[in-house]
């Protein structure tokens, strides 16, 4: 397995800093945020360290690309763009989908090979209802992805976290019953999980168990805790915001247990990408607490993760 970060936490720094500070930290990959251009709407959103529009258009800034991450010996896991190409809303609905698209193009352009993203959810409509616009939105996406070879993970958020996600969330993949459901519309090999074993703790659902069954399906893998405060809980209930009850945290600082959950990926004999995702509050304000805790997280997954 190799061992990054989510570029998105270092929002400050352009492509060439992100990657210097992968490679002077020891990190041997990076999912790399490729949000459009000046399009932050969320928290860890519109973030960009790679132009897949500019990609598409300029060879000389795609072998830069390419190079530099060569020249630093740290690979790209994948790109990444997070939106909702469900969105109730068809402007918005359209535009993540497009850029969607010329994400994977340039991953194939770029040799990354990888997309990790979420399908999306009308929140406003039925699990079943949504299923019906997985059917309509999602077949051409994942038709374009195999003629491109490259692999579309979708991570198990929510994005059901305040009032503005609410009643539903948006993102639909969100429990392995669901995920049985959107696999057999959509049978692709280049249709997959991006593993999130924080999202679970909340819902309550186990963590391990669903590593075993959709081992195959298993193609790149995040490193988040999240904390669940039982005395909040115990106050507002399982209906509540969830963040009125947990709280995302650096790995370790949290209610995963990575000894576990690493061992059962060498169990299925997982040895892709594995990367850090930092959402932790408490490492907000600076620049400096942005690095540490991408030092503090890496110190503690490299007692699982060489």
């Amino acid at each position: 397995m190799k061992l990054g970060f989510v570029s998105a936490i270092l929002d400050q720094n352009n492509y060439e800093e992100m990657m210097d500070i992968a490679s002077e930290m020891g990190f041997e990959c990076v999912e790399v945020a490729c949000w459009p251009q000046g399009k932050a709407e969320r928290r860890y959103a519109g973030v960009s360290h790679i132009d897949a529009e500019r990609v598409l258009e300029d060879d000389a800034y795609a072998k830069h690309i390419v190079d530099y991450a060569k020249e630093k010996g740290v690979q790209i896991s994948s790109l990444a763009f997070y939106p909702n190409t469900m969105d109730g809303d068809l402007e918005k609905r359209n535009a993540a989908v497009e850029h969607l698209k010329a994400l994977i193009k340039a991953s194939n352009k770029l040799g990354v090979g990888m997309v990790t993203t979420f399908i999306g959810r009308d929140q406003t409509k039925t699990v079943e209802e949504n299923l019906e616009l997985v059917k309509e939105i999602w077949p051409p996406i994942i038709k374009l992805a195999e003629e491109q070879n490259v692999k579309v993970a979708i991570e198990n958020c929510p994005m059901l976290f305040g009032p503005d996600q609410w009643p539903g969330g948006q993102n639909l993949f969100t429990t392995p019953a669901i995920w049985k459901k959107v696999f057999e519309i959509l049978p692709s090999k280049n249709f997959g999980i991006n593993y999130d074993p924080s999202h679970f703790v909340w819902q309550m659902i186990d963590y391990i168990k669903p590593l075993y069954e959709f081992k195959d399906k298993i193609f790149h893998v995040h490193y988040k805790d999240i904390k669940v405060y039982p005395d909040k809980l115990n106050q507002v209930g399982i209906m509540a915001y969830p963040l009125d009850f947990m709280s995302p945290k650096l790995p370790g600082y949290g209610d995963v247990d990575w000894g576990k959950y690493v061992s059962a990926l060498t169990d299925i004999g997982y040895d892709g990408f594995t990367c850090i995702e930092i959402e932790d509050k408490f490492f907000e304000g600076s620049q400096e607490k942005v690095l540490d805790s991408l030092r503090l997280s890496k110190r503690y997954m490299s007692n699982f993760v060489i």
